[in-house]
């Protein structure tokens, strides 16, 4: 049980195949685009939290017991 396919049938094929691709190529661009501003938010918050942590060790807080 074969099936036949005429030239418009593969061509019609090729061209759904070809969208897909290209559309598949545009979301790993986008895919692309937010890890690169997810690593930038993370080194941002990376320094931040060294910052803040240094902050707290040259202005450490009283205890309860200190007060």
């Amino acid at each position: 049980m074969s099936t036949r396919y005429t030239k418009a049938d593969l061509e019609q094929i090729v061209f759904k195949q070809l969208e897909n691709l290209n559309a598949m190529h545009d979301l790993i661009g986008i895919m692309k685009f937010q890890n690169n501003l997810l690593q930038n938010l993370n080194k941002t918050l990376k320094d931040e939290i060294g910052e803040f942590k240094e902050h707290q060790a040259m202005h450490p807080t009283r205890s309860k017991s200190e007060l």
